[in-house]
């Protein structure tokens, strides 16, 4: 039983290989990696940017007269002095 090698298969053999050839040269590997790095940098974005992107309204800084968020902030204080003086105890 013969197998036939398919056309796109023998493209993708010939096409491996002489990515393998060009890459085998130090100086095409670093413009390689140069090329991928840039290409990363522009589709995924840093963490910087992502942190620009955030909706964050009043973090860390609540409003003296919203008491049900300081009714929160006081309750979630209590909660880690409880959680302490049960361990102590």
């Amino acid at each position: 039983m013969k197998r036939v090698l398919s056309m796109s298969s023998l493209l993708a053999v010939g096409v491996g290989a002489s990515a393998a050839l060009w890459l085998s040269n130090k100086p095409n590997r670093i413009k390689a990696e140069t090329l991928l790095k840039d290409w990363k940098r522009k589709i995924l974005p840093t963490v910087y940017q992502k942190s620009e992107q955030l909706p964050i309204h009043k973090g860390g800084n609540p409003l003296p007269h919203d008491y049900e968020d300081n009714k929160m902030v006081d309750e979630g204080a209590m909660y880690s002095v409880k959680f302490y003086n049960e361990k102590l105890q």
